[in-house]
């Protein structure tokens, strides 16, 4: 056996078939200087025992993008390599129980259909053609895709394994990591079981199940844990001749695979069971769990009944093995914000098969260039927390995200374990106000305000049973004054004699602006991308107060704290302070008859700053909006928020003042046009393309980003958009609707709500055109969306839907 080398470019810790793809995808660009480490043997984790099924529908247009890359790969791994991996075009099939899943796989299936994913919707004929003997009484239709496939999982990874090395990777097994080198918060190497250190210029964690606790001895958060998965496969079946596509039955929370005559039925239940909580034991390989057949039972009864064949057919496996999950249900990808040039790729929710290809691609290509080559905002894990990684949180939230493998993928909807773990100093009081609060980076947070004893949601893909509280919200907001708790939006100081230079390094618009003064900016990547998106108050001449948004939050600290070097000024979180914004067209009546000094309150310009004092508190008033009314935002100490607050709810009392929650201002913000960070804008695009262009400033000097800018100033191929859709029968969007013009797709929308002020059902959209996406283009076209295979004509326009000159905002 060769020796150990003693440093390499990049280590990858973990030989599952997602440590494989990525030693296959570095050698694929040339980084053949890769030492893949696996603790015991390949695929002796998880991978071993995969059921190895390849499907290309996600929820959303880059997974599916992924996933479909993950199929043509496997497509043509055996013969690049000369190993067979059992890969085979099946076709799948999901079929629906119901008349909300069937609009489901229709909105799903219209977004693949619009990038190439060949998908059709289905009826009980075609059904029963590819699956004889399946009772189909209830079922309302499906989709087919018969690009999707089967894969062997363990020869599939060898193959893997055998590309990297025939680039020049080493993989060695038997080889477990302790640790991690770490020198000024960057990886340097590993250290082995027996001490002895491996450098390295890259390190990757791709250890699955282990990668929580390993991570965990770095402070690096990795939140996810380990779940019981159950299947079983049958003796042969006597009508089990051919090729069946994989069907899966989601409603009924199974997945049937044809298995070389076999029938192998796995189970994705609503409840699961978290294993592990104490910790993979270190020699764990290709292990299994104890049995546990009542748990399994009842979906296996529902099969019985769905598949009466299964009745006659004898069991030559039950399967229990461990899966690991995340808190949200999408896998982490990506480099640490806590050490530099330190990769995870793990936690893959049971599609760890089919996402392998894609994520290898991704993630080797981000290694050599030191960027992600698409937005990867669903799966990155800079979009985690924390109390994430709290062994309880995790054992209670892995019972629900298993089962969401299957669930209804529900707009809105909510997690339903784990919660009320960060909590307003305003929360109770706002139950009582009838409050039913959804969770954003942990906070628990008003979505919308219950009229009734109705404080649940119905969830649907048609008018929501929130829609009336929503446009009474809507309808307070524009004719009086509405208040939002925003205590979920993060609070940053920067201090010091570098303060200005590093802001100014950072954004891309002018920050040396008067004492008192707010800038809107966004902070950029070398390309333009928009990394952040945020409001900068000039409190002092070295002093500066950063808002940002809750589900950035860490991504934007340690956006901050990775550039920081070479400036003399402090980076602070300010955990101390909230936000309560008052908005509406009677927002500075009411809090004029608050504060000490109502005349200068009453003068106070559009993005101005001041402290006022409410009843001997003092208070900061950002006078700003994000629902396009007269508005400011106003900034306490937590101690001091129940006094403010209960002061603007007695005097609110005069001017009709209501609580609003964060569907109002979600509708709001799109009927104005305002982009959403992680939905709308991202960093793969640059300000001009998403309108943001009156938020750069190419004259004030150098700062991230500014010679791409200054390159991609003009007209643009590449344009966000506002649209409405124009039939009184219009249909709720949500995101990924595809656009046409002139029967041409050119984009999808991005995010999507009712307009309560304008009574449309509105969304955000990327349009495209190489020939430039302008005005003139934008009036030359007759604009659709379509909708679960419907299409919809659209007004699509730059300007807002609602008050398009900004009057309300400027009053």
């Amino acid at each position: 056996m060769a020796a150990l080398p003693d440093s390499a470019q990049v280590v990858i810790v973990g030989g599952g078939i997602v440590g494989c793809s990525i030693a296959y995808h570095l050698a694929q660009i040339g980084i053949g200087d890769v030492l893949l480490l696996e603790r015991k043997q390949l695929t002796s984790g998880t991978t071993w025992h995969a059921a190895g099924l390849v499907g290309q529908l996600r929820a959303t247009q880059n997974m599916t993008r992924l996933a479909q890359y993950t199929t043509e790969l496997f497509a043509d791994l055996s013969a690049e390599t000369g190993l067979e991996t059992g890969f085979r075009k099946t076709g799948s099939m999901t079929l629906a129980m119901n008349s909300e899943r069937l609009e489901e796989l229709a909105r799903q299936a219209t977004m693949a259909k619009a990038f190439g994913v060949e998908c059709e919707l289905i009826g009980t004929d075609f059904i029963h053609e590819q699956w004889p003997g399946l009772k189909t009484t209830d079922v309302l239709g499906g989709v087919y895709l018969p690009g999707d496939g089967q894969t062997n999982p363990v020869d599939t990874t060898l193959a893997l394994a055998k590309g990297a090395r025939s680039g020049g990777a080493v993989i060695k097994e038997q080889c477990n990591v302790a640790r991690l080198a770490v020198r000024d918060d960057k990886v340097t190497g590993v250290y082995l079981d027996d001490g002895v250190l491996i450098e390295a210029e890259t390190v990757v964690l791709a250890g699955g199940m282990w990668s929580r606790e390993f991570a965990g001895q770095h402070n690096v958060c990795v939140p996810l844990h380990a779940a019981e998965h159950f299947y079983l496969v049958t003796e042969p079946l006597d009508n089990f001749t051919k090729m069946r596509p994989t069907l899966r039955l989601p409603d009924e929370q199974v997945y049937y695979k044809f298995d070389a005559g076999k029938l192998l039925l796995g189970c994705f239940e609503l409840k699961a069971k978290p294993w592990g909580m104490d910790g993979i034991p270190k020699d764990f390989a290709f292990g299994t769990l104890p049995e546990d057949f009542p748990h399994f039972e009842p979906l296996f009864e529902m099969a019985l009944e769905r598949f009466p064949e299964l009745g006659d057919a004898g069991v030559s496996l039950f399967f229990n093995g461990p899966e690991s999950f995340t808190p949200d249900d999408r896998y982490l990808l990506g480099e640490t914000p806590e050490i530099k040039n330190l990769f995870v790729a793990c936690g893959f929710n049971s599609i760890g098969i089919q996402s392998s290809g894609g994520a290898g691609k991704v993630l080797a290509e981000w290694i050599k260039h030191g960027k992600a080559s698409m937005d990867l905002w669903d799966v990155d894990v800079r979009r985690t927390f924390p109390y994430q990684a709290d062994k309880s949180f995790l054992f209670e939230r892995t019972k629900e995200t298993l089962g969401l493998l299957y669930a209804m993928h529900w707009p809105n909807r909510q997690f339903e374990t784990a919660r009320n773990v960060r909590l307003s100093p305003l929360h109770q009081k706002l139950l009582d106000q009838g409050a039913v609060m959804g969770e954003a980076a942990g906070w628990e947070r008003p979505n919308w305000y219950a009229r009734g004893d109705a404080r649940v949601y119905e969830y649907t893909y048609g008018k929501p049973n929130w829609f009336d509280a929503c446009q009474a919200e809507c309808d307070g907001l524009a004719g009086s004054v509405a208040l939002f708790d925003q205590n979920s939006y993060p609070i940053f100081r920067v201090e010091g004699p570098d303060a200005l230079a590093f802001l100014q390094y950072l954004s891309g618009n002018n920050i040396d602006v008067n004492i008192n003064q707010v800038v809107y900016s966004q902070w950029l990547n070398d390309d333009g991308g928009i990394e952040s998106d945020i409001t900068i108050t000039r409190l002092d001449e070295n002093l500066f107060m950063v808002v940002s948004a809750g589900a950035s939050e860490r991504r934007d600290w340690f956006w901050m704290k990775r550039h920081q070097q070479g400036f003399d000024c402090t980076v602070s979180h300010d955990t101390d302070s909230t936000i309560i914004g008052v908005m509406g067209p009677r927002s500075r009546e009411l809090l004029c008859g608050l504060c000490d000094t109502p005349g200068e309150l009453a003068d106070q310009a559009y993005y101005h700053s001041d402290t006022h004092v409410i009843s001997t508190i003092p208070v900061r008033f950002n006078r700003l909006s994000y629902v396009g009314e007269l508005g400011y935002e106003l900034c306490m100490s937590k101690a001091e928020a129940v006094t403010v607050y209960e002061k603007l709810i007695s005097a609110g009392e005069g001017v009709g003042l209501v609580h609003a929650g964060f569907h109002a201002m979600n509708s709001c913000r799109i009927e104005k046009g305002y982009r959403h960070w992680g939905h709308d804008i991202h960093d793969h695009i640059n300000p001009y393309q998403a309108g943001l262009g009156f938020s750069v400033d190419l004259d004030k000097g150098d700062f991230i980003g500014r010679d791409t800018l200054v390159a991609a100033k003009g007209r643009q191929s590449r344009r966000l958009v506002n649209l409405a859709i124009e039939a009184d029968d219009a249909p709720f969007m949500i995101h990924d609707e595809p656009i046409y013009r002139n029967g041409g797709f050119v984009g999808l929308t991005t995010s999507a709500a009712w307009g309560h002020r304008v009574g449309k059902s509105l969304a955000v959209a990327d349009v495209q055109d190489p020939a430039g996406v302008d005005a003139a283009w934008i009036r030359a076209g007759e604009f659709e969306v379509e909708v679960a295979g419907q299409r919809y004509p659209v007004k699509v326009q730059f300007k807002p839907l609602y008050d398009p000159t900004g009057s309300h905002l400027k009053v």
